[in-house]
This record gives C-alpha cells, sequence and structure tokens, in this order.
C-alpha cells in the first residue's frame, strides 16, 4: 500500500463560485500532486478547533498513528511570541491556530519518529519548535527584496552541501523557487545544508533517523520530486517497520 501522507493546510476566509468570505480549509493543490507523483497518498489535516488551542494536544496523537509521514506546507508568519520576539513591523498577521496544531503535530510525529518534511513555513516551524529563531524580515538583513517574488516565485540559486540526504536526493545545486520575506536564524539540532548566495539558510535537517528535511522555497511547483520522493520513501519504510512490529 501506498503510505498516507498527512498535509497542513490553511484556515481563513475563502471566495468561490456565489460564495463569499467563507471560513475555508485550503492548500495549493500542487502540494497533493506533488505527493502522488512521488508514490504517496495525500489527506488534508485542517486545524480541529477554531482557535487550534482546545484538541490540537489530544487529536495530534491520533491523527499520527494513521499517518505515516507528515508534510508541513507553507504559509503565512509564524507568531513571534514562539520564539520569544516581539514582532517586526513587517509582521503584522500570524493564526495562531495553524501554530498550534502544526507544533502539536510535529511533536506527535517526533514521539513515534514519523518522516516529517518542511517546506517554506514548515522549514521555519521546524526550527521554532526545536528552540529556534527566524529573522522577521529578511530584506534588512540582505538589504533586498528579491527572496519575496513578489507576485510570483523568485528563482534563486542554491548550493546544496554535500555528504547530507538531501544532496542525495536533489545533488548540489538546485534552482529554487522562492516566496519569502523571513529565514530560519537558529536550529538547534539540525545541521545546515543549503545556502544561497547572500548565506540565506535554504535548507537544514536532523542527522540520521527519523526523516526530518526543512526546505525554505517552494518545490511542490516545480516538475523535481526528490524531495517528496525522499519523503515518501522513508514513510513507506516506517510503515513497514510498524506492520513488522505488529506481527
Amino acid at each position: 500500500m501506498r503510505p498516507l501522507i498527512g498535509l497542513t493546510m490553511y484556515r481563513q476566509p475563502a471566495s468561490w463560485g456565489t460564495w463569499r468570505d467563507v471560513d475555508a480549509d485550503l492548500l495549493p493543490a500542487d502540494y497533493a500532486r506533488a505527493v502522488r507523483a512521488a508514490g504517496g497518498l495525500p489527506v488534508l489535516l485542517p486545524s480541529p478547533s477554531p482557535d487550534g488551542t482546545g484538541d490540537a494536544a489530544t487529536t495530534a496523537p491520533e491523527v499520527m498513528a494513521r499517518l505515516d509521514g507528515l508534510l508541513i506546507a507553507g504559509g503565512a508568519d509564524i507568531n513571534p511570541a514562539r520564539y520569544g520576539q516581539e514582532p517586526d513591523p513587517h509582521v503584522v498577521r500570524w493564526y495562531d491556530d495553524r501554530d498550534a496544531w502544526e507544533l502539536a503535530l510535529l511533536a506527535a510525529a517526533d514521539a513515534v519518529a514519523l518522516p516529517v518534511l518542511g517546506i517554506c513555513r514548515g522549514m521555519q516551524l521546524l526550527a521554532v519548535a526545536a528552540g529556534g529563531s527566524l529573522v522577521q524580515h529578511l530584506p534588512d538583513v540582505v538589504g533586498h527584496d528579491r527572496h519575496s517574488g513578489g507576485d510570483g516565485y523568485e528563482h534563486v540559486p542554491v548550493d546544496i552541501a554535500q555528504g547530507h540526504r538531501i544532496s542525495q536526493l536533489l545533488g548540489s545545486h538546485v534552482v529554487a523557487p522562492c516566496h519569502h520575506h523571513q529565514a530560519v536564524a537558529q536550529h538547534p539540532g539540525y545541521v545546515a545544508t543549503a545556502r544561497d548566495a547572500d548565506g540565506v539558510l535554504q535548507a537544514m535537517e536532523k542527522e540520521g533517523e527519523p526523516f526530518r528535511v526543512g526546505v525554505q522555497w517552494h518545490p511542490e511547483t516545480s516538475d523535481e520530486v526528490g524531495l517528496f520522493s525522499g519523503l515518501v520513501a522513508a514513510a513507506a519504510a516506517w510503515a513497514r517497520g510498524r506492520a513488522d512490529a505488529a506481527g
């Protein structure tokens, strides 16, 4: 059986057809397409409660019991209070329900050593969950706003350090589709595995098992499925291990 990969998502007002500003659970379809292309079965994981606080801690372990892998998707900024900072003037909106839900999912995944891939915000959440911190507004550090991509994606050359999981999946260099105004500053327990010409951390991972990889760019928007293949392969191996343990 193909491994089941959970995908986190947005909850915010949306409009379609005759509906306007309806509270909706959303995720760009590229994520699910990429997981399917890599051989996995995607399932969406909406927040269990309006504020994300009441049921997250109890629901997340139930979810992990049914999944083989977890993908923490891109999205809005994380509340700076989560990493002990006051908001930068450019950080004006965050979603506490999503922060709480994804942190609970990651804690539950850690408890059972489930494979995890973090994309853009997802990489930042991995760092924050580990006790790290973020650069709240990257242009203040690098002197330009090209990483934000405007209305689309900026394609940024990224060099990948060799001898790591991500280099096995992608090689030594990628042109990364980026859309972010923040970046990981501190990442306890993770090894920096890719940077761009500005020195911005573009990928990190934990050594050994379980599979824990974060990338700052958006691989779901390209035809390259190496990262998703890595997640799906790790999830399939994890599922086999669980089945063997169950007898």
